[in-house]
């Protein structure tokens, strides 16, 4: 089991930056001699970095950044966002940072954010990895619900024909997610678990799990709603006009997004590498292959 010891939870630290008119919550780890790492987390979730993605990310000497999207966490709420803000967003880090080069990496409902800032921030952004991520709701030749579980199909399609008890849903759910614990994680999310899922949603991860959520729905559940609308509305950017280096992995055994939101999104980016597991799913990636990803990334970070 990986533990975050002493020495790396120095290394943590919390603060809040300008983005325009609002205010951006981060949690940075490390100095990044190698180069810099933005993390865009999923939905809904946090600025809070799993401990051994810290320890990995270090130990390559790198720095690794996670932040509240608005509405989450100690973020300003920017409703009517689209996917394309998140560049904005990351823009706005680099800025603060004073970063000239950063890569980034997205996961579940971070994916797409981390795909608008390979679009949208070629002079800043080296490469982006796409993780378990949802393709465009309505891209052509894309069955986006073939697959899901059963709880992410409702909410959608709720979002996309009652907006109004979507909201009234979500209120509740929100409710529901702040009660959760470790130990009750698989039972909330029964519907998206498949055996490979369940079998890390355990231990310290779970712990993780619930604490990074529930430190993003703290200030209520106008990030999650922010989120649920960009992510079905035109995200606000061509896919083929990515020029970035962008890699895709995603797991057959996911729930929570299906394998063809990956393989979409790995054929219709220009030049994207995919690594497609036959053995993982949504959650299992998260434990097991991040050091991949943050392997692929520093290979094209300079100096990398």
């Amino acid at each position: 089991m990986h533990r975050l010891g002493r020495e790396v939870a120095t290394e943590l630290a919390t603060r809040t930056i300008q983005a325009g008119e609002r205010e951006l919550c981060l949690e940075v780890a490390g100095d990044g001699p190698a180069g810099t790492v933005i993390v865009c987390s999923g939905t809904p979730n946090s600025r809070h970095l799993y401990a051994p993605w810290v320890e990995d990310a270090l130990a390559r000497g790198l720095r690794l950044v996670g932040y509240d999207r608005p509405g989450y966490g100690g973020s300003t709420p920017h409703p009517g966002r689209s996917v394309a803000d998140g560049a904005t967003e990351v823009q706005a880090i680099a800025t603060a940072l004073e970063l000239d080069r950063v890569a980034v990496w997205g996961f579940s409902g971070g994916g797409p954010y981390a795909v608008a800032c390979a679009a949208l921030l070629p002079d800043l952004v080296s490469a982006a990895g796409v993780v378990c991520s949802l393709a465009p709701y309505g891209a052509p030749g894309l069955d986006f619900f073939a697959g899901m579980g059963e709880d992410n199909i409702d909410d959608i399609k709720l979002v996309l024909s009652d907006p109004r008890a979507a909201r009234e849903k979500l209120r509740k759910d929100w409710e529901e997610e702040l009660r959760v614990t470790p130990d009750g994680v698989v039972e909330a999310w029964k519907s998206l678990l498949t055996p490979a899922d369940a079998a890390v949603a355990t231990g310290q991860f779970a712990s993780w799990l619930v604490e990074t959520i529930q430190i993003g729905l703290a200030p209520g559940d106008e990030g999650w709603w922010e989120d649920g609308q960009a992510h079905t509305s035109p995200w606000g950017f061509e896919l083929d006009s990515i020029r970035v280096p962008v890699k895709v992995w995603h797991g057959r055994h996911d729930r929570f997004v299906a394998i063809q939101h990956g393989q979409w999104l790995a054929k219709h980016i220009p030049g994207a590498e995919a690594e497609l597991s036959d053995e993982d799913g949504h959650l299992t990636l998260l434990v097991n292959r991040v050091p991949e990803v943050h392997e692929w990334l520093v290979g094209h970070l300079p100096g990398g």
